[in-house]
């Protein structure tokens, strides 16, 4: 997890979604799951710069807390980050009724 400021405020920092993405990287790839506006854009905006992210890092487009858990579990069963990002996409289908 890598919300909030570095002084522990509301918003968004690169920093800590960069640390945060290289602190589990394992060479196959991070997949970056954001739940408002302004983590979309600075995801995209390290994406766009090239080399603050790990090798593979990935903004998936998911629901926030469905796709986490659904990421979480495909992942800690060996999937790769295809099999993740999927996983975390597919969440949006998801009915409670």
């Amino acid at each position: 997890a890598a919300g909030g400021t570095p002084d522990g405020g509301l918003g968004t920092s690169s920093e800590l979604i960069a640390a945060a993405a290289r602190a589990v990287d394992e060479g196959a790839g991070v997949a970056l799951l954001v739940d408002l506006g302004s983590a979309v854009l600075t995801v995209k905006a390290l994406l766009a710069e090239g080399d603050e992210l790990p090798a593979g890092a990935r903004l998936v487009d998911a629901p926030f807390v469905e796709g986490a858990v659904a990421a979480l579990v495909t992942a800690s069963t060996g999937g790769d980050l295809d099999a993740v990002a999927a996983a975390a996409a597919e969440a949006y289908g998801y009915r409670k009724v």
